[in-house]
């Protein structure tokens, strides 16, 4: 069963809780999603009320889906450049699908709910996020029409010993 949409859900605790709950259970399954394994809600919690914080200022956008049970299955947070030189694109951050439903093609799907969603904003030519080397993403958003447009090496460093590239994706969207 395909996963429902929504940009813009109202936050209320289920929703908050769901995507706090998605967020650790994809950090500790290995997920490249800002943080390293293990981590707790409470760890998460700071982080995800800064994204809140940014949707209220409008700087920030959620696109959320829901799986067939009403569960939080998988997010992408849209931010928005306040650089008059840069209002063309937008960023994609925090994107997530839940272990549970990992093969399924949600992360396409996903994927393809946030250019749709992305093509509706005004003036928006493009998509922008950055991913963690060492695992494979790249090629996963590639097969998604996203292209490597830079990548700087060991820059991400997720133990003192296990450094990382940056790897900046872009989709153009005209």
């Amino acid at each position: 069963m395909a996963l429902t949409f929504t940009l813009d859900p109202a936050i209320d605790p289920t929703l908050r809780d769901g995507v706090l709950d998605l967020w650790t259970d994809v950090t500790n399954t290995g997920g490249s999603v800002g943080f390293v394994p293990p981590v707790t809600p409470e760890v998460i919690r700071p982080e995800l009320v800064r994204h809140f914080v940014g949707m209220a200022e409008g700087r920030t956008r959620l696109l959320v889906g829901h799986d067939e049970d009403g569960q939080v299955a998988a997010t992408a947070f849209f931010s928005f450049n306040t650089h008059r030189l840069m209002t063309h694109w937008v960023w994609l951050y925090t994107v997530m699908v839940h272990p549970r439903h990992q093969g399924k093609g949600y992360g396409r799907d996903l994927l393809a709910a946030a250019e749709r969603e992305a093509r509706r904003f005004d003036g928006i030519q493009a998509i922008r996020l950055t991913c963690r080397g060492g695992q494979g993403l790249e090629r996963f958003y590639g097969s998604c029409g996203y292209k490597e447009v830079g990548r700087i090496p060991d820059a991400i460093r997720v133990a003192p010993d296990d450094h990382r590239d940056d790897i900046i994706m872009l989709l153009p969207l005209v």
